[in-house]
């Protein structure tokens, strides 16, 4: 029998007959359920609804939303899958692929014909910094980085970016390490935060501006290489 595949970041723990997954946002979701009495469900039926309304993934003897059943939520169409050469071992589990944070909530996988048995399992989708322009309101845009002055030995290079609410940058090199810059310089208009800031770098490598809204879940960033004339290797 082929087991359910692991799936990274996916923490089960039961209360009672409840379930509680939690996975982070863009991973795949399993959320288990298996009759109390173990069967073949290839000819059986059973429904899987969100907060006991969204239709998630039907399937009746062999048809299903992936193979031209209608009524399937506009959430979930093409993102749900089940384990077909497992229903002979009594799994009716699903997989949600590419969670997103409107999919958290309460499940509900039910066996009509079996005595309405009914598996509840709470989903949690933990959100992830990631680059949201164009998303969410307020989102800062991709950093714009200038060279202000370039000299033999180093360079003065300047980041600036704006959003709602008011983004934080910092200066990375191409390790990830963050480098040493001047206090940044804020101001306000038009609604927006603008925020710059400066670094000296002496070094040839690439560098990085990232721009990070903690509260928006949002971060993006911009790059430039730099070539340094005198740097003594």
């Amino acid at each position: 029998m082929e087991l359910l595949p692991l799936v990274c970041l996916c923490l089960l723990s039961c209360s009672g007959d409840a379930v509680r997954v939690v996975v982070e946002e863009d991973s795949d979701a399993v959320l288990p359920c298996f009759p109390v009495t173990k069967r073949n469900l290839t000819g059986q039926f059973f429904d899987w609804r969100k907060d006991d309304q969204n239709e998630v993934f039907m399937y009746d003897a062999g048809s299903h939303y992936n193979n031209g059943r209608t009524g399937q939520d506009e959430q979930f169409k093409g993102r749900v899958s089940h384990f077909q050469d497992q229903l002979k071992n009594g799994n009716a589990s699903i997989k949600i692929h590419k969670t997103k944070m409107a999919d958290s909530g309460i499940y509900s996988c039910i066996f009509p014909d079996l005595q309405s048995q009914t598996s509840i399992i709470e989903l949690v989708v933990d959100q992830v910094l990631r680059d949201r322009t164009g998303e969410v309101s307020g989102a800062a845009p991709e950093p714009c980085i200038r060279t202000l002055y370039d000299k033999l030995l180093w360079r003065l290079l300047q980041c600036e970016a704006h959003g709602d609410p008011r983004p934080t940058l910092k200066w990375e090199d191409s390790d990830n390490k963050t480098l040493t810059a001047e206090e940044p310089k804020i101001s306000e208009r038009g609604g927006r935060f603008y925020v710059t800031v400066k670094t000296t770098v002496t070094k040839t490598d690439n560098y990085s501006c990232v721009a990070t809204q903690e509260t928006l879940s949002h971060q993006v960033a911009a790059a430039i290489p730099v070539y340094i004339q005198g740097e003594i290797l």
